[in-house]
């Protein structure tokens, strides 16, 4: 699958040539942040700590709390990166610190060990300095100590010129049970197919950046369908996991829902169907994912108004139960509470609410 990323300047998202001549400004990333963390983990870099020119701090944190961020860049010892995952990066993205002494410290599953190379050797310090290792050495040495490995093709990043195909078989078989993703010239949808039937993701910034490449494009890429239509099955489900219903989605509607933040699908009569356009029931879109066979997708939305089913159900399989049901049942009676009634009370007064929760509890010893 995909991992867009967002590359930082000055506080702002830029994107460089071979790491070295910044050839494009995009401006403010947050925005980019939200959209991207539709489809999933954004690898977030700070060049200018990478290059020992300063930091991007303030800016990224802000981003962690708009998408699920993999932060890199100038983190080079063992208390810089729980740092950043105390400031709620979902994964630190090791490479001059990626040893195994820093590694060992760290929590594998919340760690990806960067191994950037050009021409086949491993760079660090910013791509500014040489080690001698081949970057299946480097995996040799780290393996079962992160997550993940990101290799960068040092020369073809920022040139949309494709990555070395041959390499990448040899990459997944040394990463064993850690995930590969590949950066550096990917460009075209089918390059992130073939890099997911390889069992490795792809890491993009300039093809989307130029629109070279589009999100929902690579993102769809692996998908397949067995139908004439191409239509993918789409499972939708609350924020809390709760599923609401089963729609279907196609790649214009796909497009349209990360490009809105919203819940848009495809009606077999319709066409194009942004739930809640005439009923007020919309949704906003917080992730879209597909399953492991690639052959349907699920999205995770925020449900707003009655419920997602037409007859005004929150499910189409229902009133649904637990805690959700619990909150709209508070909700319903929080609206409806007449003046001067024991639940207009317990709403307004917060410390005769505490003694009512109190009183209760001691009830149940």
């Amino acid at each position: 699958m995909i991992v867009p990323s967002i590359d930082l300047m000055d506080g702002q998202a830029v994107q460089l040539v071979q790491g070295r001549r910044k050839v494009l400004e995009a401006g403010d990333p947050r925005s980019i942040a939200e959209r991207f963390g539709r489809v999933g983990e954004v690898a977030v870099v700070d060049l200018d700590a990478a290059l020992g020119r300063g930091s991007n701090a303030g800016v990224i944190e802000e981003l962690c709390r708009l998408a699920p961020c993999r932060v890199g860049g100038g983190i080079r010892d063992r208390d810089a990166a729980l740092r950043w995952l105390d400031r709620g990066a979902a994964k630190v993205v090791l490479g001059t610190a990626a040893v195994p002494e820093v590694l060992e410290a760290l929590p594998r599953e919340r760690v990806v060990a960067a191994l950037d190379a050009w021409n086949g050797e491993v760079v660090v310090k910013g791509w500014t300095r040489r080690t001698g290792r081949t970057v299946l050495e480097g995996m040799r040495e780290l393996r079962g100590l992160a997550c993940g490995f990101l290799v960068t093709f040092v020369e073809g990043e920022g040139k949309e010129g494709g990555f070395p195909r041959d390499r990448v078989g040899a990459l997944v078989a040394e990463a064993g049970s850690s995930r590969l993703t590949i950066a550096g010239g990917i460009t075209t949808p089918e390059e992130i197919a073939w890099l997911d039937g390889a069992g490795a993701d792809g890491q993009v910034g300039m093809a989307l950046y130029r629109g070279t490449l589009g999100l929902a494009e690579a993102f769809t890429a692996p998908l397949r369908s067995e139908r004439p239509d191409g239509l993918w099955p789409t499972v939708v489900t609350d924020d809390r996991g709760a599923a609401l219903g089963l729609v279907w989605s196609s790649l214009e509607s796909v497009r349209t829902a990360i490009d809105e933040g919203r819940g848009v699908y495809h009606s077999r009569s319709r066409g194009l169907w942004r739930k809640g356009a005439s009923s007020g029931a919309t949704q906003n879109l917080l992730r879209v994912e597909p399953d492991c066979d690639r052959d349907a997708l699920r999205f995770t939305v925020s449900q707003r108004g009655a419920g997602f089913c037409h007859t005004g159900e929150w499910t189409c399989f229902g009133p649904g139960e637990g805690l959700r049901r619990l909150e709209r049942t508070v909700e319903s009676r929080r609206a409806r509470a007449v003046p001067g009634s024991l639940t207009n009370r317990l709403i307004a007064d917060p410390a005769f609410l505490r003694g009512k929760l109190v009183e209760e509890a001691g009830e149940l010893g």
